[in-house]
């Protein structure tokens, strides 16, 4: 479950996953700065590297590395090098042609020798880190195809006086033809979202009718019905007309890839921290051996009881937000070292997750009688790979099926490094030019920061762990459908917006004054009906998941609030502000709209669902949209941030064995993507 927040000038990324404390919040309990280990001093340390188009690079570090012993070291090495040895098969999901166009950018960007001072050749630069940034030639947010700004016939010369591999028409077409394939992801009900969406879940001739009656006659069929259905495979025709499935498995859809990060498991298990640790490892392995979805739960549940270690990570086909019904998992990978000094202290929300069940605005109906395992931790990452990079989640939840998560738990993780590399590269800039009044700034200034975090720690650790389904009613997937995923994230937003404000989070310990909640407020409202739209073309409707969450959540309390005046839309020399004049009216608001998101999911109510987003999170307000371009452009801030990874670099004897993992900082981007590509493409050449 994918969640995305603000953190000043970014709009962060987060599936299903966690916000982190970083580095500041780290110093408020203190217990240090991460930076302090760090074999470069947080002053010293070039933290961002370069902006190009809307995106802006950032660098992180792994601090107390030095102090693991040489079998965590290896630990992470295999887990890491595991990771990115699945690179390839992400960008192959998102599109069919994605890995023949990046293999020829690769070459192209690295044997070029023609004139530098070209537009052409700039053109090219900024198209090829584009489709680096997004794992292929959709945004990885938008999903508009990106237009190249380099005319094709020096592309297709450059590329032969380069030595370059030839490219088909079709892929040509691909890449230079606005109309074709124009969006990965559609989620337009008037359209048939599955032959719109350019990703790669579905042969190009399947429709969504299909798609779904293929899986209810699959369900039907099953045993356990509790498998989390069409997660690893993708649908196309047979030769017969029937669709069928190809398993991503050793020996099936993607394999090369998929047995090298077997025998990087293997290596692995080796040096596992403990036999729980091992275990979930080893059937990790089964599962991608085998591609059986049995596999894929009994690890799982392996995996979410394993909390003892140092070590943990993220390895396999996880978050269904790229497909357009929710079925298909993208890969993705992070490998992560547990910082022990502030996990503790943060633990105290898993603590009392079932006091926030009980006292939650759902429907005694829809509440769980007992919550069960939930972990919170936080850590810092040592790599990332797939849906997770360079576009990274700031915290995860897991896993994502509801029954385990009721019965077996869940892990929840804050990504504190990822974090600091965030609050070393913003700037005060969006929040001067739309804040309502200087008593706002300051409260952001003084309180933002903790707020934005407490507000994520509560989405990820109370929301998505909260709430049961009906009994007898199906998955979200199968309920609601298209609707499933920003449905999912509002409800974990809501619980996040609700308790935010509560006494009970002083009364923890938590947090110090009741000023956190207010700052929550005027970011939340503040992003959901302005500032995400920097993300949106002009003329464009809103088609991501997350943003439809922020903006139907902050539309429906804005409209509903307008009888009493509790969030105001104030004009000031032309310009626009939100003013929040009545916080507790608003947390009641937000309540309300908890337990009807809540109500829509146990119940299943798809109508009720697509009348939510499409009444109030699809549609953009032209006018606020031209002004919130207009008035962020001169402020020069990338709405968008990505990461360069560490390079983790093996220490070897005269026979072979390692010694020591030593820890990298590369600082070029495209520099970090051509060795990728030529250490880890194992899927090269695949159109499948």
């Amino acid at each position: 479950m994918v969640i995305i927040f603000f953190l000043n000038q970014y709009i962060c990324t987060m599936r299903t996953f966690l916000f982190g404390l970083g580095a500041f919040f780290i110093l408020l309990l203190g217990c240090g700065s991460p930076s302090e280990e760090s074999p470069q001093a947080a002053e010293e340390f070039v933290w961002s590297t370069e902006d190009f188009s809307d995106k802006r690079m950032i660098r992180y570090q792994i601090p107390g590395f030095e102090n693991l012993t040489l079998d965590q070291k290896k630990l992470v090495y295999y887990l890491t090098q595991a990771g990115l040895s699945g690179r390839d098969i992400m960008y192959n999901q998102n599109y069919r042609h994605n890995l023949v166009i990046r293999d020829a950018i690769d070459h192209l960007f690295a044997e070029y020798d023609g004139d530098t001072s070209d537009d052409n050749w700039n053109e090219f630069m900024v198209y090829a880190k584009n489709v680096w940034f997004s794992n292929g030639i959709h945004h990885h947010y938008s999903a508009d195809k990106f237009t190249p700004g380099f005319d094709k016939m020096w592309f297709e010369k450059a590329l032969v006086e380069s030595g370059g591999p030839a490219l088909s028409e079709a892929v040509l077409t691909a890449m230079f033809d606005p109309t074709v394939d124009a969006k990965k992801i559609v989620l337009d009900p008037e359209q048939d979202v599955v032959l719109a969406s350019a990703v790669n879940f579905y042969g190009p001739d399947v429709t969504a009718e299909e798609v779904e009656a293929f899986y209810t006659q699959k369900k039907a069929g099953l045993k356990n019905a509790r498998v989390s259905l069409g997660l690893n495979s993708k649908v196309v025709r047979s030769e017969d007309g029937t669709l069928k499935e190809e398993v991503y498995k050793a020996d099936g859809l993607y394999g090369p890839a998929i047995r090298e990060i077997i025998g990087w498991l293997e290596k692995a298990v080796d040096v596992a921290e403990n036999e729980a640790q091992a275990n979930a490892l080893r059937l990790l392995i089964e599962y991608y051996q085998t591609g059986d979805l049995e596999a894929w739960d009994k690890y799982n549940v392996a995996w979410v009881s394993a909390t003892e270690g140092d070590i943990d990570y993220i390895n396999s086909f996880i978050e269904v937000y790229n497909d357009p019904l929710a079925y298909k998992g993208s890969y993705e990978s992070i490998v992560q070292i547990k910082d022990f000094s502030v996990s503790e202290k943060m633990s105290v929300l898993a603590d009392n997750a079932q006091w926030f069940e009980s006292q939650s605005t759902t429907l005694p109906e829809h509440k769980k009688d007992t919550v069960t395992g939930i972990s919170y931790n936080f850590v810092i990452v040592a790599g990332e790979s797939g849906d997770a990079s360079p576009s990274t989640p700031i915290g995860v939840n897991l896993p994502n099926a509801n029954w385990i998560r009721a019965k077996y738990g869940s892990k929840s993780v804050s990504l504190g490094n990822i974090v600091e590399g965030y609050d070393n590269t913003r700037g005060a800039g969006l929040l001067e030019e739309f804040s309502h009044d200087q008593e706002e700034i300051e409260r952001a200034k003084a309180f933002g920061t903790v707020a934005s975090k407490f507000h994520t720690a509560l989405h990820e650790v109370i929301g998505h762990a909260s709430g049961k389904l009906v009994e007898g009613v199906g998955t979200p997937k199968e309920t609601l459908k298209n609707y499933a995923s920003a449905l999912e994230e509002a409800r974990a937003d809501l619980v996040g917006l609700y308790f935010i404000t509560d006494p009970k989070l002083m009364e923890l310990g938590l947090v110090e004054s009741s000023e956190v909640g207010k700052a929550s407020y005027d970011s939340y409202l503040k992003n959901g009906l302005m500032l995400q739209l920097r993300r949106i073309q002009p003329g464009n409707s809103i088609e991501q998941a997350h943003m439809r969450n922020r903006q139907m959540v902050s539309s429906w309390v804005y409209e509903k609030g307008l009888k009493d005046s509790v969030v105001v839309m104030v004009e000031r020399d032309g310009k626009t502000y939100i003013d929040i004049r009545d916080y507790d009216k608003l947390r009641g608001l937000f309540g309300a709209l908890l337990r009807e998101v809540q109500r829509i999911k146990s119940e299943g109510d798809f109508a009720a669902g697509r009348n939510l987003i499409e009444g109030y999170g699809v549609q953009v307000n032209e006018a606020i949209h031209n002004e919130v371009l207009s008035r962020s452009e001169s402020l020069n801030i990338p709405p968008y941030g990505g990461f360069i990874n560490p390079r983790l670099v093996p220490v070897k004897a005269e026979d072979g064995s390692i010694t020591d993992i030593q820890v990298e900082y590369p600082d070029d981007f495209a520099s970090q993507m051509l060795e990728y590509g030529r250490q880890y493409g194992f899927l090269l050449g695949d159109e499948g």
